[in-house]
């Protein structure tokens, strides 16, 4: 007897979970003979079912959400002894990890695809005792971002991350960060740090060309610029993939690291944004766990 467990989230994206939850379990069981699903109610209940499913040594957890519910699944699957395969319906807001693995951002179409896929390796970071599947931001516009309504989210997509985003920039506060990378210390003043795991970062699928999937690094962006001009300056460079070789970007790739600040006197106003969602208070520490989890990808993705 085979057997796959869905965990969905009702309210991710526009409440899609609701309609498309039944529609994925009737997909799934031309795969498997028993398919059953769960439905998450408060935070937490999506890494609880995924272990209780790895535990289980079921044959597969699917989940239907946005990058919250992807990440709290992952972290119920990552740290056990047999982590099932596991697959995902974009149903959030930005969906970079869907947007890497080729899986449609149409809902219709990714179900569709459910039947139609192959297994591949991905690379899984961690944030202290808590593992990520996309991207750690700490500064001002992560923190301006935290402060966006989910019926905003819902209603305008990544756009209402780059409006709140915008605003920040003219209100940023500098903050002065030490990069531990494997045993070099960096000091650099920045408003906005990224982590990535991936190319894509807020659905923007060129930033960081260098960076993969499964490449087994972590890939650090510090922005230095400190003028609005300068700041301007960078965005064509986002989307045209040049930031990495900007003069006003710190650039390094690292399979472990620390991050603090030289003044401690600003860790409480400092909060990292993990997946989309709020995450620890500096000082942090990062890992890389280089194709760590096997993850369901569209048959006709790029192999």
């Amino acid at each position: 007897m085979t057997k796959a467990v869905v965990i969905v989230n009702p309210s991710s994206g526009r409440a899609e979970g609701e309609e498309y939850g039944p529609k994925a379990q009737t997909e799934l069981e031309k795969l498997y003979d028993e398919v059953e699903l769960r439905w998450t109610e408060k935070e937490g209940d999506a890494t609880d079912f995924a272990r209780e499913a790895a535990r289980e040594h079921v044959d597969a957890i699917y989940a239907l959400g946005g990058d919250g519910t992807v990440n709290e699944c992952v972290n119920g699957i990552a740290p056990e002894d047999h982590r099932p395969p596991f697959g995902f319906i974009p149903l959030g807001t930005v969906n970079d990890l869907g947007r890497v693995l080729g899986i449609p951002m149409n809902p219709d179409k990714a179900v569709k695809q459910l039947t139609n896929r192959r297994k591949k390796a991905i690379d899984i970071g961690k944030i202290n005792q808590k593992y990520f599947v996309d991207i750690v931001a700490i500064g001002s516009i992560p923190e301006a971002v935290h402060s966006v309504p989910v019926e905003e989210k819902t209603k305008l997509g990544p756009f209402a991350y780059i409006m709140e985003g915008l605003k920040a920039l003219s209100e940023k506060e500098v903050y002065p960060f030490a990069f531990d990378i494997e045993g070099k210390v960096s000091e650099v003043n920045s408003f906005l740090v990224v982590i990535a795991l991936t190319n894509s970062v807020a659905g923007i699928p060129t930033m960081i060309p260098e960076a993969s999937e499964d490449d087994g690094y972590l890939h650090l962006l510090a922005v230095k610029a400190d003028n609005f001009a300068q700041q301007v300056n960078l965005v064509p460079k986002i989307f045209a993939g040049k930031i990495p070789e900007d003069d006003e970007i710190f650039y390094r790739k690292f399979t472990e690291a620390e991050i603090s600040l030289t003044d401690e006197k600003k860790y409480e106003s400092v909060i990292t944004n993990v997946d989309g969602d709020e995450g620890d208070h500096l000082p942090i520490k990062l890992k890389v766990f280089k194709q760590h989890m096997q993850v369901f990808v569209p048959d006709n993705a790029d192999k």
